[in-house]
C-alpha cells in the first residue's frame, strides 16, 4: 500500500518551472521497489528503441539545419535512430520524393508521377504538389487550399481515389463506398440538394443527415447518419439538378452523400489512362431548402478559399500537374538525409506516401534507397489516416496494394502503420454493418479477412497527450496511465502479441504551449519514455519529436519551441530546453547506446499525495556492462524526498543492494528555470545536470530534489 502525504496540496499554478505549493515539508523517506525477477525483464536495445525524428523544413532554414554546428547540437542529446516524417500527406499534397521521374502524361507534365528508382544525381530536397481534384477544405497546413466542390468554379471538380475502385481492389465498388460530408458550421433547415456531377458520376448514392448536435467527424459514435426520406438514388445519370430530400425541412449541421456505384465514364483527362475513368467526381454541391414559391435556396457558400462551406471527403485522386509544386515547404532529400550524419549510422525508419500517390512510386522509392545501400529499419505506410478521415477498410486496401508492390522489391521489408495522430484512447469511426466502431480493430480485421496480417510487421502511432493552453502540473502525473490505457487499447483491438508497437512521433502537445520549455517538459519526457517501454512490450520503439532546432516563436500563453534548443530565426543557438537535458539523462546516463540489449525491470515508489497522484515513478535497467541504472522522477513540485532502493524478487525483499561507487545524475528545478519574456524567453539557470559519485552503503538513501529526474548507476551485490 502506498503511503499518503496528508496536507500536500493540489497544485494549481506553475511558477518558474515548479508549482506553487505549501511551505516545504521535511523530506520523508520513501522506498523505490525494483522487482528484479528474471521473468519480469523486458529486453530492448536503445539503438532501436530510443530515437528522434526529422520533419518538414522551412525553406529559409534548410541550409542551417544541415550545417555542422546545428547537426552536432542536434545529435548531442544522445538519441539513437531516427524516423523521417512524411508531412505532405497531412496537407493533402502529392510527394515527389525524387524530383526526377516520369508522368503518366509526359506531354502535359501531368497525371500520376513515379519517381525514378535509378540513383543518379543527389537527392537534396523534395517537395509536395497540390492536388487538382481536392475535395477537402481544411488540412494540417496549406490554408490557401480549398475544396473544388464549393469553390464556385464549375470547371473544377473533386474526384475520388481510383485505387479504391473495383478495377484495383477486385471487389465491387460498394465494398469501398466513397463519401462527401458538408459541414454548415451550424444547424440549417435542409430539404433539397443540388449536385453538379462531373465524370465519372455516381449511379447509386444516398443523401443523409447527422441526427445529433455533436461533431459528426470528431465524435463519430455520438450520433448516426439517417437517410433523407427521398435521399436514395438508383440509376443516376449525372448532370445537374435539384433533388427534393424531404417533404419538410430537417434541421442538420452535417450532410453526407454516400456513393456505391459508378458510371465509370472518363473525366476531363481522357480515356488513355484507366484511372481517369473510375470512381466519382463532383463539380459543385449546393444544399438548402425550397421557399414558399418553390424556389431552391442554396445555403452553401461557394468561394475559392477557406471561407467556403466546408467539405470533407473519403479520398482524393492523386492526379496533379508539375505546376502544383509547393516550394515553400521542403522535405529533406533522401541522399542528404542518409549521408548528413543525422541517422547516427543506424538504420532509419522511413515513410512511403499512399493516399496521394501510386504503388509504383512507393516501390521506386524503396528500390532507390536499396540501390544506394541505405539501411532501412522499417517502412511506415502513409501518415495519419485518422486525421485524413480515411476509413479503416480504405486504408487497409491501400496498405495491401502498396505492400504487394513493396514486397516485390524486397520481400524482407518490414512494413507498418497506421501512424495515428496521437490519441489517448481507442480511435472510433462510424459503425459498419456489424456495428463495429474501432478503427484499428476493423483495419486488422480487413487484413485477416484477406489472409495478409503477416504484412503488418509493426503498429505505429504518434503521441501528443495533452491539450495545449489548458495544461497544469497535475497533468504530469497522468503520463504512465495514459500510456498504459492507449497501449492496452491497441492490443485489445487485436494487435498480435508478436507485433511490436512503435511511437514514431511524440511531444507534450501537438501545438506550442507554455509548459513545453518548462522543467515540466523534461520530467514528462523522462516519464513518457520509461512508461512507454514498460507498457509497450518487446520490440517497442519510441521517437522524440524532433532532432532539428526550431526557432523560438509565439505559442499558447508564451513563446516556445518544439526543439531541444533556444534558437532564433536563423537557428543561432542560445540555450537549451528541459527536454534536451532530459534526453541526455535518458540516452547518456540511463542507457548505453551502442552496447546491445538492455533489460528493463518493473519499479515503483510508494508515495502519493492526498489526491492519490503518484508522485515518484521509477524505471530500472540492467545494462550490458552488468551495472544497474535507475531512472527516478520526483514529480512533487514543492518537496524533495529521500528514498531507499529495494531490489526485490517477486515482491519479496532480497539482500541485493547497490555496492561500491554509484554515479548520481540529477536534473530539475534547481538546475533549470524557464523565464517567459516573449522573443527573449530563456532558461536561467540553464543546466547542466548535477553529477556526483560516492561509495554506496547498505541502507543508504538517495535524495530526490523537488521536480527532478535522478539517474543512479552502479553495481548491485548481495544475494
Amino acid at each position: 500500500m502506498r503511503s499518503s502525504l496528508l496536507g500536500l496540496p493540489l497544485v494549481r499554478a506553475m511558477m518558474g518551472g515548479v508549482a506553487i505549493g505549501a511551505s516545504s515539508l521535511a523530506a520523508v523517506a520513501q522506498t523505490v521497489h525494483v522487482d528484479a525477477s528474471r521473468d519480469k525483464a523486458i529486453a530492448f536495445d536503445p539503438d532501436k528503441s530510443m530515437g528522434t525524428a526529422m520533419d518538414i523544413l522551412p525553406a529559409k532554414q534548410f541550409d542551417a539545419i544541415f550545417s555542422d554546428p546545428v547537426m552536432k547540437a542536434g545529435l548531442s542529446a544522445g538519441w539513437g535512430p531516427i524516423t523521417y516524417r512524411q508531412n505532405t500527406e497531412l496537407t493533402y499534397d502529392a510527394w515527389h520524393w525524387n524530383p526526377t521521374g516520369k508522368w503518366s502524361d509526359e506531354q502535359h507534365q501531368s497525371g500520376y508521377f513515379v519517381g525514378s528508382a535509378e540513383p543518379t544525381g543527389f537527392l537534396r530536397e523534395s517537395y509536395g504538389y497540390r492536388l487538382a481534384h481536392r475535395g477537402t477544405t481544411r488540412s494540417d497546413s496549406g490554408q490557401d487550399e480549398y475544396s473544388r466542390m464549393t469553390d464556385g468554379d464549375a470547371a473544377s471538380y473533386w474526384k475520388s481515389n481510383p485505387y479504391l475502385t473495383g478495377r484495383f481492389t477486385g471487389q465491387p465498388d460498394s465494398a469501398h463506398p466513397q463519401w462527401v460530408v458538408i459541414d454548415f458550421a451550424q444547424a440549417e433547415q435542409i430539404d433539397a440538394i443540388q449536385i453538379t456531377w462531373a465524370n465519372p458520376y455516381a449511379t447509386k448514392y444516398v443523401v443523409q443527415y447527422w441526427n445529433a448536435a455533436t461533431d459528426a467527424l470528431a465524435k463519430p459514435t455520438s450520433g448516426s447518419w439517417v437517410d433523407f426520406p427521398y435521399g436514395a438514388v438508383s440509376g443516376g445519370s449525372g448532370g445537374s439538378g435539384v433533388l427534393r430530400l424531404a417533404d419538410h425541412p430537417v434541421g442538420a449541421r452535417y450532410l453526407r452523400i454516400l456513393m456505391t456505384a459508378s458510371s465509370n465514364t472518363c473525366d476531363t483527362h481522357g480515356s488513355a489512362d484507366p484511372r481517369n475513368c473510375v470512381g466519382y467526381a463532383i463539380a459543385e454541391i449546393g444544399a438548402g431548402n425550397f421557399n414558399s414559391l418553390g424556389q431552391f435556396i442554396d445555403l452553401v457558400k461557394h468561394t475559392a478559399g477557406q471561407a467556403q462551406t466546408v467539405t470533407q471527403v473519403s479520398s482524393v485522386d492523386p492526379w496533379h500537374t508539375s505546376e502544383g509544386v509547393v516550394s515553400s515547404r521542403i522535405q529533406t532529400g533522401f541522399d542528404l538525409f542518409f549521408t548528413s550524419g543525422y541517422t547516427n549510422h543506424l538504420p532509419a525508419l522511413i515513410p512511403v506516401a499512399m493516399f496521394y500517390t501510386t504503388p509504383e512510386d512507393a516501390a521506386a522509392e524503396i528500390a532507390y534507397l536499396e540501390k544506394r545501400g541505405y539501411p532501412i529499419s522499417g517502412v511506415e505506410m502513409s501518415e495519419e489516416p485518422d486525421g485524413n478521415q480515411i476509413m479503416p477498410e480504405d486504408y487497409a486496401e491501400f496498405y495491401l496494394q502498396w505492400a504487394t508492390a513493396l514486397h516485390k522489391v524486397d520481400p524482407k521489408l518490414k512494413l507498418g502503420g497506421p501512424v495515428f495522430t496521437g490519441e489517448n484512447e481507442d480511435i472510433k469511426v462510424w459503425p459498419d454493418a456489424q456495428g463495429r466502431t474501432s478503427w484499428l480493430g476493423r483495419f486488422l480485421d480487413y487484413l485477416k479477412a484477406h489472409g495478409r496480417l503477416s504484412d503488418l510487421a509493426f503498429v505505429s502511432f504518434e503521441h501528443y497527450p495533452l491539450d495545449p493552453c489548458t495544461i497544469n502540473w497535475s497533468d504530469l502525473y497522468r503520463e504512465p496511465q495514459l500510456w498504459k490505457g492507449t497501449l492496452d487499447a491497441w492490443r485489445e483491438d487485436g494487435v498480435p502479441a508478436n507485433v511490436p508497437l512503435f511511437n514514431t512521433e511524440s511531444n507534450v502537445s501537438w501545438s506550442l504551449t507554455d509548459p513545453m520549455q518548462d522543467v515540466f517538459a523534461g520530467l514528462w519526457l523522462a516519464d513518457s519514455v520509461g512508461a512507454f517501454l514498460t507498457n509497450a512490450g518487446p520490440g517497442a520503439q519510441y521517437y522524440q519529436f524532433f532532432v532539428q532546432p526550431d526557432p523560438l516563436q509565439s505559442g499558447c500563453q508564451s513563446w516556445g519551441t518544439f526543439g531541444s534548443f533556444v534558437a532564433d530565426e536563423k537557428l543561432r543557438l542560445s540555450g537549451y530546453t528541459a527536454e534536451y537535458f532530459a534526453g541526455q539523462l535518458l540516452n547518456l546516463d540511463w542507457v548505453q547506446h551502442g552496447t546491445g540489449m538492455h533489460e528493463l525491470y518493473p519499479a515503483a515508489a510508494d508515495l502519493e499525495d492526498e489526491a492519490h497522484h503518484i508522485l515518484i515513478t521509477a524505471y530500472a535497467v540492467k545494462r550490458p556492462d552488468g551495472r544497474w541504472s535507475l531512472l527516478i522522477i520526483n514529480k512533487d513540485p514543492s518537496n524533495a524526498h529521500q528514498a531507499f532502493i529495494s531490489f526485490e524478487e517477486g515482491g519479496q525483499p532480497s539482500l541485493r543492494h547497490f555496492t561500491g561507487a554509484v554515479k548520481t545524475v540529477t536534473f530539475g528545478a534547481a538546475e533549470y528555470v524557464w523565464h517567459n519574456s516573449g522573443a527573449t524567453s530563456h532558461a536561467d539557470p540553464d543546466g547542466p545536470p548535477k553529477r556526483t559519485e560516492s561509495e554506496w552503503t547498505p541502507g543508504q538513501r538517495v535524495l530526490l530534489p523537488k521536480a527532478s529526474i535522478t539517474v543512479l548507476t552502479g553495481k548491485v551485490g548481495g544475494q
